[in-house]
């Protein structure tokens, strides 16, 4: 075989694909399932490309992962989110087993996909242990139906970006060679008070040296950032930041699955929401109608490739095709020297959208991490949607309303959708998808957007997984 640096992508393509056809064959002839290693007898130089493919620049012909192996969303399937505010919401009446189940479920019946035909999955999961006493969740899967004893399953975790990680590394196998990965996310945090899970929470941050800030960790880190955002920006007021629960709200009061469904959220009462921090020097910067909600819920979303499409039935025109995926970590045991900026997420998304020759005006929708209104005004400005500083102004000019040029969250994001945190990051990918097919009812744009950006963050800015999105049926007008 030729040195790597030498290989022309002419060259490599016919043994690369042998390569794959030889391990498939061998496999089908034995009527054995696919297995781990099978991407372990390729080629050593398909396996370096593979591997680099989608968020790494290639070490050989740039885009060769990207042709050689596409990768679709193929659909999911979300549970109503649910907690406190929820009408008939029953604090008990499922949990982990029953969300898992209820998800990969509507996923299968939702997409086609056979629960025998899936080659690998991922559990995207926060803090089983702390809320559930519930470990080793990767073992958890089988629950939803006995084909998926004995695939290959694991659980990833990044606190609230553990959902996005788990869609991520289901592209990465898409590329490394499997045709349908199941990427699933699930939390249930509703069995603990409001005190005791903010504890459990704060295992997000620097735990023993931020968890003292307040009983309230999260809140308070982000009533942080908003403190330095309105001392940076002096004519941004709070009353700015409460447009964004506005918008929350609105869009989800039409979407039926949303926490928050049911209740109304008007400016009048957002602004005036109440504090409740104890730390007094933060306690004026963040109020509870600018929260994200404590939820329980599920969502499953199947990846697949070219061949996956075929297995279940569909045309590329039913799926939708993933252009790139990036995600990247910052510094947990330090703070940012600008807490007005997401660096980790501008660094992620700024790479992710370079690598793909896209610009933050190409995009018709995104989802972004509104754990917090502040969250999401700094999330405009480090994806580049609006510049520094300008963050309420493009909220306020209702740019990212479902009307607008850029909507954003149109299913009513943490804030009103609701925040079951290991099944966010999936749950935005396929809010995407239903957008880009017509699938949201109520809250369902006027035009089907052609691009799509998720943006999942873990922690305060500490970990950041992106997702890139093109339909690929033409857009048309509802």
């Amino acid at each position: 075989m030729p040195e790597a640096a030498s290989v022309s992508g002419s060259e490599f393509l016919p043994h690369a694909q042998q390569d794959i056809s030889e391990v498939r064959t061998a496999r089908h002839t034995a009527a054995l399932p696919p297995q781990p290693c099978d991407r372990l007898l390729i080629r050593p130089v398909l396996k370096t490309q593979l591997l680099c493919c989608s968020g790494f620049q290639p070490l050989l012909t740039s885009g060769l992962a990207a042709m050689l192996r596409k990768v679709f969303l193929a659909g999911g399937h979300v549970t109503p989110f649910v907690g406190k505010g929820s009408p008939n919401f029953q604090k008990g009446l499922k949990g982990l087993k029953e969300y898992f189940a209820e998800s990969i479920q509507g996923a299968f019946r939702e997409t086609g996909a056979k629960p025998e035909a899936i080659d690998r999955i991922y559990v995207g999961n926060f803090a089983g242990e702390l809320f559930n006493s519930q470990g080793h969740l990767g073992a958890a899967v089988a629950a939803a139906h006995p084909a998926l004893l004995h695939r290959p399953s694991m659980r990833v975790e990044a606190a609230c970006a553990s959902g996005g990680l788990a869609c991520a590394e289901a592209v990465r196998a898409i590329c490394a060679g499997d045709d349908i990965v199941l990427a699933v996310g699930v939390e249930v945090q509703t069995e603990a008070d409001s005190r005791t899970g903010g504890t459990y929470l704060a295992r997000a941050a620097d735990f023993k040296r931020q968890s003292g800030l307040d009983d309230f960790t999260f809140p308070a880190l982000f009533a942080r950032r908003a403190k330095a955002y309105l001392e940076k920006y002096p004519e941004v007021k709070m009353a700015d930041l409460a447009t964004v629960g506005v918008k929350a709200y609105s869009n989800g009061n039409k979407n039926p699955l949303a926490h928050m469904h049911s209740v109304k959220r008007p400016l009048e009462k957002a602004v005036a929401g109440p504090e409740f921090l104890k730390n007094e020097e933060l306690k004026p910067f963040v109020r509870a109608t600018h929260c994200s909600q404590v939820s329980d819920g599920g969502a499953a979303a199947i990846f697949v490739s070219e061949e996956g499409l075929r297995k279940c039935g569909l045309s590329k025109h039913q799926a939708v095709e993933i252009v790139a995926t990036d995600y990247g970590a910052g510094d947990l045991w330090s703070d940012p020297e600008d807490l007005a900026v997401m660096d980790t997420t501008r660094a992620v998304v700024s790479r992710m959208l370079a690598s793909a020759g896209v610009k933050p005006s190409d995009l018709d929708v995104a989802e972004v991490h509104d754990c917090f209104a502040i969250a999401e005004i700094l999330m405009y400005e480090a994806i580049g949607l609006a510049p520094p500083g300008k963050g309420t102004e493009l909220v306020k000019s209702g740019a990212t309303s479902l009307e607008g040029k850029i909507p954003v969250n149109t299913g009513g994001g943490l804030i009103s959708f609701g925040h079951p945190v290991g099944a966010t990051g999936v749950k935005q990918v396929l809010e995407i998808y239903r957008q880009m097919k017509g699938l949201c009812g109520d809250y369902q744009m006027k035009s089907q957007p052609n691009l799509g950006l998720c943006v999942n963050m873990g922690g305060d800015d500490k970990t950041c997984s992106a997702m890139l999105l093109r339909n690929t049926a033409p857009a048309s007008k509802l």
